[in-house]
């Protein structure tokens, strides 16, 4: 420690005594050493000193002479600080150079991220299910589920188990009755035939146009200017002429027919030629293509009103006759025939008073200017009516319809086969639980089934029609349509094969029983549905063949099986196409099971987000 010289006054201030300089006459005393310090002694020698006492192994700063030291603990320490810091320094570098490779990879996640952004309007989302197709799918369609779990593409389709109507036309301004409808193939149009009670009962022809669901008429033509009853008129394919077959009032009710030409809306007749010299009633013509022959099949009320038959041969607008052969030696009515192209046999239906009024079938075989029969065959165990017989070409089977009267008079069909000279019957199936009359029955090729029209006697005896499907040697039938809300009677319904409609005439007894004709096409509805409710399932995943495997992808998901689409735009079902549209009318063939709505939004020109419809 340095030393330390004493204070004295100098001059009115203190100071220390300079060191040339010595204090006289002064006794020094001694130096005592105080807390913390060491030493001291007789301050009159010059000796004497204090030093700082320091603890047992000391740390810290200490007086090293008159400078500062480090004690060697602190000395130590400090070492073991100057290591840390340098491994801190070299540290800091490696944490720089890993600051310097985060930055690099948090450019590369940057650019991961953009990259995902870009690309996360092609993902399709997890929002998915498989079914099994029940029709060819296309990728990017709407499809619907149908009654059996399956998935169907949403369609807009005709509905070959029912019919629509358009407007209905007056063809005969004045009480028609004993109506008959043909249609000419050749000349794409419908004939109808019918007794014209308002002008003195003429037998007369009126040629009808379709056009999608309405029909227009000529002027009728008279063929035979005289009382005319049971008419009925068939078409002959070979000679592309239509044959009327009457009971002639004016010549003592004789069985007559006339042979009519079509030329655009009119008709042409030859000379009406006598088949059968007695009063005849019920008559049922039809053409047998493979003889090129016109049979016709009527009740002679001249023998005992047996049921006969007699072929035409029709050459120009004339036609001749063989001789009438009995059908059975048996009264019969409501006759209908029918021919059967497959097995070239003439089916004739009648109802047979004799045997109860049972309904019976019998098959006739054509040769030359004959026919012969086989054995007939009951068809329905009970008294029958209204009955009439068509061709099912497609499956091969003859189709009869009836009025049950035993079974409350409910209108019946049943489905015969045709082998050899003989008819099997499979089980009767009522179309209408409720009584009928005037039943009509006519085959469509176009959805290869029959439609009956009939008057429903319990409601209101309206107009009415059935759609029926042959299945074997059975028939199923979809739900009635009235025809019109009118009383309707003489129904009679045809098959215009050219615009595939059926066209039924009937007489209007709301009208002043006017003659009148109306178009029943099958009804267009949107497909799937299940029961009866369409329904938005999705969209197809891809493109499949019915009866395979499908995926489909369901509301959250977004489909990109899509084009031109219009982004920040919603879409609706477009059953027209099976895809979309931006259009949000709603369909009138729509029967939802929700509120029709958009189904999707467009996320960009190819992507559709489905939405949840409900």
């Amino acid at each position: 420690m340095a030393e330390k010289l004493p204070l004295v006054y100098v001059d009115g201030g203190v100071s220390q005594l300079p060191p040339s300089d010595s204090i006289v006459g002064i006794a020094y005393g001694s130096l005592t050493a105080g807390s913390g310090l060491s030493g001291g002694g007789d301050l009159n020698l010059g000796s004497a000193q204090v030093d700082i006492e320091l603890a047992p192994n000391p740390s810290g700063l200490i007086f090293v002479g008159d400078s500062l030291g480090l004690d060697g603990v602190a000395q130590a320490t400090a070492t073991a600080a100057l290591a840390s810091g340098n491994a801190g320094l070299a540290a800091a570098g490696t944490a720089l150079s890993s600051g310097v490779a985060a930055q690099s990879l948090a450019s590369l996640a940057l650019a991961s991220g953009n990259a995902a952004l870009n690309n996360a309007i092609n993902f399709t989302g997890s929002s998915s299910l498989q079914f099994v197709a029940a029709n060819d799918i296309q990728a990017g369609y709407a499809v619907g589920l149908d009654d059996a779990g399956k998935v169907q593409s949403i369609r807009e389709a005709l509905d070959v188990n029912s019919r629509s109507f358009g407007s209905a036309v007056v063809f005969e301004s004045a009480y028609a009755s004993y109506i008959s409808t043909t249609y000419d193939s050749t000349n794409n149009r419908v004939v109808i035939a019918y007794r014209d009670q308002g002008g003195s009962g003429f037998g007369t022809v009126v040629i009808g146009t379709v056009s999608g669901t309405s029909i227009s008429f000529g002027t009728p033509v008279v063929f035979r200017s005289a009382s005319c009853f049971y008419i009925s008129a068939t078409y002959d394919s070979t000679n592309n002429r239509v044959v009327v077959a009457y009971s002639d009032y004016g010549n003592s009710g004789y069985g007559t027919a006339i042979v009519g030409a079509v030329s655009g809306t009119s008709i042409s007749f030859g000379t009406a030629v006598v088949f059968e010299s007695a009063s005849t009633g019920a008559t049922s013509p039809t053409h047998d293509s493979s003889n090129n022959r016109v049979i016709i099949a009527y009740q002679d009320q001249g023998n005992s009103s047996y049921g006969t038959a007699v072929v035409g041969t029709v050459s120009g607008t004339s036609i001749s006759f063989g001789t009438p052969v009995l059908i059975l030696p048996s009264q019969a009515s409501y006759i209908s025939a029918t021919y059967d192209s497959t097995n070239n046999r003439v089916i004739i239906a009648y109802r047979e008073p004799n045997n109860s009024s049972y309904g019976t079938a019998i098959v006739g075989t054509v040769s030359g200017t004959s026919i012969s029969f086989g054995t007939s065959v009951v068809f329905e165990s009970a008294n029958t009516s209204y009955i009439s017989a068509t061709y099912d070409s497609t499956n091969n089977r003859v189709v009869i319809a009836y009025t049950d009267y035993t079974n409350s008079s409910y209108g019946t069909a049943i489905v015969g086969t045709v082998s050899g000279t003989s008819i099997s019957f499979g089980t009767a199936v009522v179309f209408e639980s409720a009584a009928t009359g005037y039943n009509s029955i006519t085959y469509d090729s176009s959805s290869n089934q029959v439609v009956i029209a009939y008057q429903d006697q319990n409601n209101s005896n309206y107009g009415t029609a059935v759609v029926g499907t042959v299945s074997g040697t059975s028939i199923s039938f979809g739900t009635p349509v009235v025809i019109q809300s009118t009383y309707a009677f003489y129904i009679s319904a045809t098959y215009d094969s050219t615009n595939n409609r059926v066209v039924i005439a009937y007489t209007d007894l709301d009208n002043s029983y006017y003659g009148t004709a109306i178009v029943a096409g099958p009804d267009l509805r949107i497909y799937p549905s299940i029961s009866s409710q369409t329904n938005f399932l999705g969209t197809a995943q891809a493109t499949v063949a019915s009866g395979t495997n499908l995926n489909v992808l369901l509301p959250s998901a977004i489909d990109y099986n899509q084009t031109g689409l219009t982004p920040g735009s919603f879409y609706y079902v477009d059953a027209t196409t099976s895809g979309f549209t931006t259009a949000s009318g709603e369909p009138s063939t729509w029967a939802g099971a929700y509120n029709w709505g958009p189904v999707a939004k467009a996320v960009s020109s190819s992507g559709l987000l489905l939405l949840n419809p409900l």
